[in-house]
């Protein structure tokens, strides 16, 4: 495939300029966000969630890129609108984020590796700010507090040993502690898929907080007279990528912050580019529906105005088994009283999804060689018993023609639908405690919330800095609906702990720590990075996702 050809189709297909695709080589572009201003009609938005992971597996992504080949297939123009992946997740435990089957994005290797140079860049500049922060304390020309400085460093990998560190140990250095971020736990990744323009990241960079000073008071980024630099690094970065599904569905594949330590969504500016050049645009939120999705619906929904017009929950038999207390390696053999059971956590999710007043549709994603029609029967029941709409989507093994029927029923969910005005879960004219309460409580299934002694510290010097009137991004373990990662299904009878908190003021949240959820992950025994291989034509292989 060239370059020009790659562009002629994309650009037919998204109704754009040719002038405004940016190749980056034979099978992948930027979209000039000026297209925007020419473009500005929206089509629907359909977000897609998921019950809570499993080592089993859920195919978020294969299903969301199945599901827009599926409308596709049906005859309506389609677009996705997904989260770039991290190269922590690809060389640690969980692999890429390209799909699966029949149902991926390509170029696979290339998006899972530095694609568009987007990460980089957002490392670059978040480091730049750090290097100018201790430039300025070495100089002594900032009124910020060694001792109080809350700006991280980031790198693109998951690597423990740099969660606490000091800097500064050099001859005439400021010496302090310090630690490093995964990058898409950064603020600046949270400002760059917020924003809406260059000037709106540049406001947004401007308002970031650094740390306080000795009197406690808040630092911001503005004050270090970098933010046009910053942006310079960023300027490009801005543009959306696009890329295609293996059955030619346009992809647009911008920014990547996780969802258990962060907002969990890509970019504003890919969406509402996919918006403006489809009927139907397909989104994911990182993780499950009370991770990802809340997130999209309070925090990005509530910031940019959009909202989906139809909510998908992927569940899968296998993991619903092991909700149900199957190990991992007895999912195989039928069991419909484990699926029977693994269905509270399925059910919490869609209890949840109905809150926000949306069309909601179930999708079994199918394993074709295991999940048998009684176990399929079961989850069917439980939809119909909700009233949410259900099907099963063979998406990995036939692609669009296997989402057909999903398609279908989520498209006419849409036309159907009379839907109220987008509402978010909680308003900012409460506490803070009572926004955490109220997710906890109707999201989580939670008793409520419990502050430490150093949550309730860090929370009064938020307040006293004007820094409280934002919505709460919850950082908690994707692996329960409550704090405590070993805890699967529907949990009862708990409370969520929160241990402190962190302010990305400029991006627009505060975020609350919960359990020992951690911003910088650590890599497992056997990292994924060692199955990698590189063959002697450059080919590479190995790589999950």
């Amino acid at each position: 495939m060239t370059e020009e050809s790659f562009v002629a189709k994309m650009a037919s297909k998204l109704g754009l300029d040719e002038k405004f695709i940016i190749p980056y080589g034979r099978d992948k572009a930027k979209v000039d966000i000026a297209a925007l201003k020419e473009n500005r009609k929206q089509g629907h938005l359909i977000l897609v969630s998921a019950l809570t992971p499993t080592p089993a597996g859920e195919g978020k992504t294969t299903v969301s890129i199945g599901l827009a080949q599926g409308l596709q297939a049906i005859g309506k123009r389609s677009c996705l609108a997904l989260r770039e992946p991290s190269m922590g997740p690809v060389f640690g435990r969980k692999g890429g984020a390209t799909g699966g089957g029949a149902s991926s994005i390509t170029p696979g290797v290339s998006i899972n590796l530095c694609f568009n140079g987007d990460f980089s860049a957002i490392t670059s500049a978040n480091n730049l700010l750090s290097a100018v922060i201790d430039n300025a304390l070495f100089y002594r020309t900032t009124k910020l507090d060694q001792n109080k400085v809350t700006w991280k460093r980031v790198i693109d990998m998951n690597d423990r040993a740099l969660r606490s560190i000091v800097v500064g140990l050099n001859r005439n250095g400021v010496p302090r502690e310090e630690g490093f971020n995964i990058t898409p736990a950064s603020e600046v990744m949270a400002c760059f898929c917020l924003a809406e323009s260059l000037d709106d990241l540049r406001r947004r960079i401007d308002n970031i907080v650094v740390g306080f000073t000795a009197e406690d008071e808040a630092v911001y980024a503005k004050e270090f007279g970098v933010t046009d630099a910053m942006l310079a690094i960023l300027k490009d970065a801005v543009n959306p990528n696009l890329v295609q599904s293996l059955e030619g569905v346009p992809a647009f594949v911008h920014g990547g912050p996780f969802a258990n330590i962060a907002h969990g969504c890509n970019s504003v500016l890919a969406t509402r580019m996919a918006l403006a050049c489809s009927e139907y645009t397909v989104t994911e939120a990182g993780f499950a529906f009370d991770l990802g999705a809340e997130k999209f619906l309070d925090i990005k929904c509530r910031q940019s105005g959009l909202s989906p017009d139809a909510i998908v929950i992927v569940a899968t038999i296998r993991a619903l088994k092991m909700h149900g207390g199957v190990n991992k390696k007895e999912l195989d053999p039928p069991n419909v009283e484990a699926v029977r059971k693994g269905l509270e956590n399925l059910a919490a999710h869609l209890a949840s999804a109905k809150l926000y007043n949306r069309p909601v549709t179930v999708a079994i994603n199918l394993f074709a060689a295991t999940d048998t029609e009684e176990e399929i029967a079961e989850v069917k029941k439980l939809c119909a018993e909700m009233g949410v709409g259900c099907a099963v989507a063979n998406v990995f093994g036939e692609g669009g023609q296997g989402a057909r029927e999903l398609a279908t029923i989520v498209a006419e969910s849409i036309e159907k639908a009379d839907n109220p005005p987008f509402k978010c879960l909680y308003g900012l004219d409460i506490p803070v405690k009572e926004r955490m309460e109220t997710i906890a409580r109707k999201i989580y299934g939670a008793d409520g919330v419990v502050l430490t002694k150093a949550a309730l510290k860090k929370l009064d010097l938020m307040e006293r800095n004007g820094l409280t009137n934002l919505p709460v991004c919850m950082a908690k373990t994707q692996n329960s609906l409550s704090d405590d990662a070993t805890v699967v299904g529907r949990p009862k009878g708990f409370v969520i702990t929160v241990r402190d908190f962190e302010i990305a003021n400029g991006a627009g949240f505060l975020v609350a720590l919960t359990g020992d959820i951690l911003r910088m992950p650590a890599l497992p025994k056997e990292p994924s990075a060692k199955a990698i291989k590189v063959e002697a034509d450059g080919t590479i292989t190995g790589m999950k996702g």
